[in-house]
């Protein structure tokens, strides 16, 4: 199976990639480096010469061929290699005719249980979003966006009350069989972050996520060992050298790696490896994935013993039109598709309809003094 063409296709914030082989058999991929998608697209077509005329099945070669060229890191590097990865992974599939969590040991579990990421809002609109993602959705897993934009410009007393009291309300509402985690999203200095994760332990959160910016590992580990809560990060590494210092010493619970810019299936699998090692389970970042990155997380959901909960939203029309079906949603698991490869298709007429955006760099959150908030 040798390669006839390498696409990139820029739609909305990602980057869609199509790989097809000389006997017409295509694969698919998708960057999430979501801030500057036509980016990965440059960076995509540069493999094509490389590419072009190899053995689409050589996917370990190729990744690392891709990886060392330059020495070149980062997201946009790691981004366009994640994606012809998953497109060479789906190829491989293809041709074997079997799903792609079966070419990487088979099943591990059933399904994938879904882990509904609730969407901002007053206190009332989070409570009611959280009742329904449980009640009438089937949700057993619920990832709180808790800490909110207005949260910057309150000062500390008024800022942690407001944070336990809106997980304190969802917890009440759920009960003690659903589980919860906390999204601090990089925007709290250690100390604070201290403080409030001492006040949330009561109410037992499955895990509390980038409570601090990623910038330094040592500070992570050292606000680790002040809590007593589990800590979750990860989300933007890329490698699984930056991963190994998070796990080789305590201080990270999950691991976060996105199948979209932290090396594809081929290096994820090995950072799932290496998490499993140490005890550490796997809470892949896939919000805001679009739809060919969420079916490649959930082919590895399905193999990796350690994967503890896939986050999801509910895929809308500007997912759905880019692809021929999305993954199934059913009693709160992540369904993976019968097909062979990842299970899923670009639909042509459906991207054409969404031109490539990049990122607003005016959104920097401020402070009470207009200064610039961490994140």
């Amino acid at each position: 199976m040798r390669i006839a063409s390498v696409e990139a296709i820029p739609a909305g914030t990602a980057c869609y990639v199509r790989v097809t082989a000389e006997d017409g058999t295509s694969g698919v991929g998708e960057s999430t480096f979501f801030g500057w998608p036509t980016a990965i697209a440059e960076i995509v077509r540069s493999f094509e010469p490389f590419l072009k005329g190899k053995d689409a099945t050589d996917v370990e070669h190729h990744w690392l061929s891709l990886y060392r060229s330059l020495s070149f890191r980062g997201m946009a590097i790691s981004g366009a290699i994640s994606a012809v990865d998953q497109a060479l992974w789906d190829l491989r599939g293809k041709r074997f005719e079997v799903p792609v969590w079966q070419l990487l040991g088979g099943r591990a579990r059933r399904a994938v249980r879904a882990m509904r990421v609730v969407d901002t809002g007053t206190l009332e609109e989070v409570v009611a979003a959280a009742r329904t993602a449980v009640e009438d959705d089937g949700y057993t897993a619920l990832k709180i966006l808790l800490f909110q934009e207005e949260h910057h410009r309150m000062r500390q007393a008024g800022r942690i009350g407001d944070l336990v009291q809106r997980f304190a309300a969802i917890r009440e509402v759920v009960g003690w069989h659903i589980d919860l985690g906390v999204e601090l999203h990089r925007n709290m200095s250690a100390g604070n972050a201290v403080l409030l994760c001492g006040e949330l332990a009561r109410y037992r959160p499955l895990f509390v996520e980038d409570p601090i910016p990623p910038d330094s590992v040592s500070a992570l580990r050292a606000f680790a060992a002040k809590v007593g809560v589990p800590v979750a990060a990860g989300e933007r590494n890329t490698t699984i050298w930056e991963f190994a210092e998070y796990v080789e010493r305590p201080g990270v619970d999950f691991v976060r790696p996105d199948v979209g810019i932290a090396g594809g299936i081929t290096h994820v699998r090995k950072i799932c490896a290496l998490a499993e090692a140490f005890h550490a389970d796997v809470l892949p970042h896939a919000v805001p994935s679009g739809p060919v990155a969420v079916a490649a997380h959930v082919q590895l959901g399905m193999c990796t013993p350690n994967w503890e909960l896939q986050e999801h939203r509910p895929q809308a029309a500007s997912w759905t039109d880019l692809v021929d079906e999305v993954v199934t949603v059913r009693d709160g698991y992540l369904i993976p598709p019968d097909r062979p490869g990842l299970g899923i298709s670009l639909d042509d007429a459906g991207l054409a309809k969404h031109p490539p955006r990049s990122a607003d760099v005016s959104r920097a959150a401020l402070r009470e003094d207009d200064s610039v908030a961490i994140r």
